[in-house]
């Protein structure tokens, strides 16, 4: 069957349109790649141009603004430190924007010539500013050698020494002289209370001597003299030495070889056997405690020259009142004492740590009913201690019932005043006692 004039030419027409298309097909995979390159090419100088264009923009609005700059705030003076505290880089992030704000050039725009000439003229700017300030910083960054000026070393010394702390071992040291039922000897009191206070200095400062990696980490303790370097270690050791030797000799040779022995016993405890325990164990608090009980035995031994139980009453008292004091004063102290590493009930034992507390408050009610039973007080002082006793014991238990702060500064506060008043008491409610040809004797 032959095909018609009109289906040759659509035939025709149909062949020479699927030619076109394969054609075009070939054509534009063939092309395609270099169209995607030439395209991408195309969006990133028109991102570039953008940039530019945004970048002139914000330098004629700030010609335009002249009132927009910022304006210089003058550097305060450094204060005059032996150390300079680093500044964060929170602060220096703010240093240098002020700087970079301040710093662009007071060229009308006109004058710019191109792109690249305005990115160097900033950079120029704020390299320029950034310079002085740079130099400025690293002088005031390096560390300046500290020079000991004579009229400073005492107060150094005292802080070395702990002189507050010094200062109420020796009041009970006199409290336990002044109790003992013995005529009173102003000579033998002097010197045991100066032996006594020279002690305290040199295990005062032997204890600062060795925790100085740990002090500084504690905010409490970080500007001691040793920490700060205010002073040499071989300084702090020759100073401990210095009062140590004639401490001891006074004790031994001035008083009694008893309250000589409890003496050095003491400045040994407190510096080969407390300190170190502080990063071992909690039972540091125990020999702590039994240190700072030892002062008024050897102010009943330096004035009777024997170790009676008049003498271990009152180290009874100081050994339970420690406890209420310093583990009141070290739960607002965790966080330091954490830091430094060292191993309190507070950070370690928290519901220990309010427990002997409370139980040692209560001692110090019993203890105080002893005082009679052992001839030391008359019976008024149990009674008219009671009152202050009972509210220590109050203290006590609010501490270990809230466990928070608050509580524990009342109860700090309170010991703070509690032991000199509770002594005073034992001091007005002495027992009598008659001098009978070169002896003594209580009154019944």
């Amino acid at each position: 069957m032959t095909a018609g004039p009109h289906a040759r030419s659509s035939l025709a027409l149909t062949g020479q349109v699927g030619a076109c298309i394969c054609h075009l097909k070939r054509r534009t995979m063939q092309q395609t790649p270099h169209r995607l390159i030439h395209l991408l090419r195309n969006i990133n100088k028109q991102w570039i141009t953008f940039q530019h264009l945004n970048f002139l923009k914000h330098m004629c609005v700030m010609q335009l603004n002249r009132n927009l700059y910022q304006q210089v705030k003058p550097k305060p003076e450094p204060r005059v430190s032996h150390f300079v505290e680093k500044t964060s880089s929170n602060q220096a992030k703010t240093v240098v924007h002020e700087i970079r704000s301040i710093s662009l050039p007071n060229l009308p725009l006109s004058k710019i010539s191109n792109q690249k000439e305005l990115k160097e003229l900033e950079t120029t700017s704020i390299v320029e500013s950034l310079g002085g300030m740079g130099t400025e910083s690293k002088d005031e960054k390096q560390w300046k050698e500290m020079k000991l000026q004579l009229d400073d070393l005492p107060g150094i010394l005292a802080r070395l020494s702990k002189i507050k702390l010094t200062a109420l071992v020796v009041s009970t040291t006199s409290a336990g002289f002044v109790l003992a039922p013995v005529p009173f000897d102003l000579y033998c009191f002097l010197l045991a209370s100066v032996g006594t206070g020279l002690a305290s200095c040199a295990a005062n400062s032997i204890n600062q001597f060795f925790e100085v990696p740990f002090d500084s980490n504690m905010n409490r303790t970080k500007n001691r003299p040793l920490v700060r370097g205010q002073i040499s270690p071989l300084l702090a050791v020759s100073f401990a030495t210095c009062c140590a030797v004639p401490g001891i000799a006074l004790l031994t040779w001035g008083v009694n070889p008893l309250t000589g022995v409890l003496g050095a016993f003491n400045i040994f405890l407190y510096t080969c056997c407390y300190t170190p325990m502080k990063r071992i164990s909690i039972a540091n608090t125990w020999v702590g405690a039994l240190v700072g009980a030892i002062p008024p035995v050897m102010g009943w031994t330096a004035a009777t020259g024997s170790l009676d139980a008049g003498a271990l009453l009152l180290g009874g008292i100081l050994y339970s009142w420690q406890f209420p004091h310093f583990n009141a004063l070290s739960w607002g102290l965790r966080e330091d004492y954490s830091r430094g590493g060292y191993c309190m009930m507070s950070v370690t034992h928290p519901a220990m740590c309010k427990r002997v507390a409370l139980r040692h408050c209560l001692a110090l009610i019993a203890l105080s009913v002893m005082a009679p039973i052992l001839k030391v007080t008359t019976w008024t002082f149990p009674i008219i201690s009671f009152p202050i006793n009972l509210y220590i014991s109050y203290l006590g238990f609010r501490f270990y019932k809230d466990s928070d702060r608050i509580s524990s500064r009342k109860l700090f506060f309170c010991s703070l005043w509690h032991l000199p008043l509770l002594l005073l008491l034992m001091l007005t409610c002495k027992q009598s006692f008659v001098v009978e040809n070169d002896k003594w004797e209580l009154n019944s």
